[in-house]
């Protein structure tokens, strides 16, 4: 049946953080007030048997994000990685956990080196721009939290890589932003845009104040976004900035995930992400009591598709999943179908899909502009780092085969 991958929230969308930005948060208004936002042993159980047994790879991977996932305790992962021992039937496991790193100590870090975590730490600049819209619910900073999780992490020689938003202020600071990491010897890294449409009415009824539910977009595209989302043509402008420089000066010490999909792309294997793939449904959410949604940005009850302890391919092959990752390549419009680089961006997240184009097909992404300019500038060093590779060389050769040139 194919792999597919759980994005599990041991503690759903509870986080000791309050990011202006952030669209997981307000999710506790789907559950009683006095809820608890705590994954049971049942269900860490259930989830890490069927996960394992439903797999059919040797390399099992568990993601663990939030809201902010360590706010569950060292324990809880203890436990985790027993019974994936226990589980694991000859099967590699690796454990992969997405953490703002404000709470992260010598503990945490010495865990994550001895299970070999691969930890992704939400870091989106320095001081000034990741302070903007990443603080904590007291209304304080974070950054120097953040920084000096990045130095216990290593300390510890712990596997890392930084997660860092784009937004409409941070898109014009692209170079900063990449000198920053560069600075602090930071490796690799994505770059991932901020889009969120403005609610309306249906959703600010049920207290949701960044994203609006599908169920309550109205026919015509909704197309009001909020301050802090990314204009359509700057994150493009951003990522061919940070290109530009790093595929002179850093390809192959410096890994920038955004070009590596893109590669990925050019070299004709399926994208190790879902939001380049042609078809989705295969990433799905794993809520702390064990729901099942069809995909992270999608954790609204209409998008629901079982419980874990209901058995897990069952929700997986779900009439409703399948028909939900069919429509990401069916629905595309007609201006995407023909578009020239349609190969490397398939549409893109259909969460971003709004707008209307101008042959009046609904289902555009926001994003378009950008991707279309973006994916155009980097095509001709694409194809040389393709070349590189079919002749059995390293793609960061590149650099040399540039200077050689006289530069970009």
């Amino acid at each position: 049946m194919g792999s597919f991958h759980i994005l599990a929230k041991p503690t759903g969308p509870i986080c000791n953080l309050d990011c202006k930005y952030c669209f997981y948060t307000e999710k506790e208004v789907y559950y009683p007030k006095n809820h608890s936002f705590r994954m049971s042993d049942d269900v860490l159980e259930s989830y890490i048997k069927q996960y394992i047994d439903s797999q059919d790879t040797q390399e099992i991977i568990f993601a663990w994000q939030g809201g902010e996932p360590t706010l569950i305790g060292l324990d809880f992962f203890l436990k985790a990685v027993a019974l994936q021992k226990k589980y694991a039937n000859g099967k590699r496991i690796t454990n992969t956990i997405q953490t703002n790193g404000t709470l992260l100590d010598d503990r945490w870090c010495e865990f994550f080196s001895a299970e070999r975590f691969l930890v992704g730490l939400s870091l989106d600049g320095p001081e000034a721009i990741h302070d903007k819209y990443r603080i904590d619910r007291g209304g304080k900073p974070t950054f120097e939290l953040v920084m000096k999780g990045i130095s216990l992490l290593k300390k510890h020689h712990v596997e890392f890589n930084v997660l860092t938003c784009v937004t409409r202020h941070s898109a014009y600071k692209a170079l900063e932003i990449y000198h920053f990491f560069k600075q602090q010897e930071i490796q690799y890294i994505q770059f991932i845009p901020i889009v969120e449409r403005e609610v309306n009415e249906g959703a600010a009824e049920l207290s949701l104040s960044h994203a609006t539910p599908p169920s309550f977009l109205v026919e015509e595209a909704q197309q009001t976004v909020t301050p802090w989302t990314v204009e359509p043509e700057m994150y493009g402008d951003f990522l061919i900035q940070i290109f530009n420089e790093w595929v002179l000066k850093d390809a192959g010490s410096v890994f920038v995930m955004n070009f590596e999909w893109a590669l990925a792309a050019w070299i004709g294997i399926p994208s190790p992400i879902c939001i380049f793939a042609e078809e989705c449904g295969r990433a799905v959410a794993m809520e702390h009591n064990g729901e099942l949604f069809s995909c992270d940005h999608y954790v609204y009850p209409e998008y629901r598709i079982g419980n874990i302890t209901d058995g897990l391919l069952n929700s997986i092959n779900h009439p409703a999943q399948l028909a939900f990752g069919r429509k990401k390549r069916d629905t595309l419009p007609s201006v995407c179908r023909s578009c020239q680089v349609r190969f490397a961006c398939q549409g893109e997240c259909p969460k971003h899909r709004f707008l209307v184009s101008d042959q009046n097909e609904p289902g555009l992404n926001y994003l378009c502009a950008s991707y279309k300019k973006y994916f155009t500038h980097i095509t001709p060093y694409m194809k040389i780092m393709k070349q590189l590779l079919q002749d059995g060389l390293p793609a960061s050769y590149i650099k040399e085969i540039l200077m050689n040139q006289g530069g970009l």
